[in-house]
C-alpha cells in the first residue's frame, strides 16, 4: 500500500514508520521540515513539506494513495520534564495545530480523481472528560472540559471525508507507554531519584497502552475494511494511578511512596494537571468487538518487556 502519515515525526509516527516500512509499504512522510527528519526516518521513506495548514502542492501525493494516517499536532503537555502550563496562547496553538491540519486533508482529499480508502483520524481518551470510576467505551458521550472540546473538534475536522466515500477511523489513544518519551520517561526519571509515587490521590483511572499494541491495532484498522467510527487505543485492563506506581516500583524494584498532590500540580502546571490528575476508564470495547487481540493486556508484563535491559 501507499500510506500518507501526517506527524510521522512524533512519538508514535516514528515506530509506525519503521514498522510500516518493515511490512513493504509505501510511505509518505509529510513534513514542515523535511530536513531536520531525514536523519531520523528510514531511507525508503518519501519526505514531502507542507505548511500543515493547506492543501498545495503535496496534496498530488493523495491521488491514487491507499491511505493517510494523521497524527499530526502540537504536543499538548511540551517536551520538557515539567509540562508546560496551557495559557490562552498555548491553547490556542494547540487547537490549531489539529484543526487546520484535519482541514487541510479533507481539501486535498477533495481535490483529487483517485481518492484514498481510508483515512485514519487522531484523537485521544480526554474526549470523554474526566469520567471517575464509570467505564468508558466508545459509545460513552464527550466531557465538557477544554480536552473533550479540543478532541470533538480534532475528530470533527476530518469528517467530511466520509460523505467523499473514503472510510474514516478515529482513534482515541491513551496513555502510551515507551521508554522513548511520553508519561513512562517521566515516571522513569521519577522513579530512578526515588521519587516515584501517584499523582492527587491515586485513584484516577490510567487508560495505558503498549506502544507495540498501538502500532499493531493501526495496522488492524488498516487492514479491517469493516473497522470505521471512533476506537479506544488503551490496554482492556486500565489501573488506577496509585496501583500504576505499585507496579512500575515492583518491576523497578524501587520504593512508590511519593505522593505529588493535586494542589502542588495545580500550583507548578496548573490546567495541564488534569493530564495525570484526571482520567477515564476507558476500555477498547470495539477494538476486541472487530477481533482485536492484545498482546499486552495487563500492566506488569507491559512494564517488563519496555523497560527490559
Amino acid at each position: 500500500m501507499r500510506i500518507i502519515i501526517a506527524g510521522g515525526s512524533g512519538l508514535i509516527g516514528r515506530p509506525l514508520v519503521s514498522t510500516l516500512i518493515g511490512d513493504g509499504h509505501d510511505i509518505v512522510v509529510l513534513s514542515r521540515n523535511p530536513d531536520k527528519y531525514r536523519a531520523i526516518l528510514p531511507e525508503k521513506v518519501s519526505l514531502v513539506q507542507w505548511d500543515a495548514q493547506t492543501a498545495g502542492k503535496w496534496s498530488q501525493e493523495v491521488n491514487g494513495a491507499d491511505a493517510i494516517i494523521n497524527l499530526a499536532g502540537e504536543n499538548l503537555a511540551g517536551d520538557n520534564f515539567l509540562p508546560g502550563r496551557w495559557t490562552e496562547q498555548k491553547k490556542r496553538r494547540v487547537r490549531e495545530s489539529r484543526i487546520k491540519v484535519g482541514t487541510a486533508i479533507v481539501e486535498a482529499i477533495k481535490a483529487v480523481e483517485n481518492k484514498p480508502r481510508l483515512l485514519i483520524q487522531s484523537s485521544a481518551v480526554g474526549y470523554y472528560g474526566p469520567s471517575g470510576d464509570d467505564i468508558v467505551t466508545e459509545a460513552t458521550p464527550p466531557g465538557e472540559d477544554f480536552l473533550s472540546l479540543l478532541c470533538v473538534e480534532w475528530e470533527a475536522s476530518s469528517i467530511e471525508v466520509e460523505s467523499l466515500g473514503v472510510r474514516r477511523a478515529v482513534i482515541r489513544t491513551g496513555l502510551v507507554l515507551t521508554p522513548d518519551g511520553g508519561p513512562l520517561a517521566r515516571e522513569l526519571l521519577l522513579f530512578k531519584f526515588y521519587a516515584g509515587g501517584y499523582f492527587g490521590d491515586g485513584n484516577q483511572w490510567w487508560p495505558w497502552i503498549h506502544m507495540d499494541d498501538v502500532l499493531r491495532s493501526i495496522r488492524f484498522l488498516i487492514e479491517d475494511n469493516q473497522a470505521s467510527g471512533p476506537f479506544n487505543l488503551s490496554a482492556p485492563e486500565p489501573v488506577t494511578n496509585r496501583n500504576f506506581g505499585k507496579i512500575m516500583g515492583k518491576v523497578m524494584g524501587k520504593p512508590a511512596l511519593v505522593p505529588v498532590p493535586r494542589f502542588a500540580l495545580n500550583i507548578v502546571v496548573g490546567e495541564v494537571a488534569t493530564i495525570v490528575a484526571d482520567g477515564q476508564r476507558a476500555v477498547p470495547k470495539k477494538l476486541i468487538d472487530h477481533g482485536f487481540t492484545f498482546q499486552f493486556s495487563e500492566l506488569e508484563p507491559a512494564l517488563h518487556d519496555l523497560l527490559a535491559g
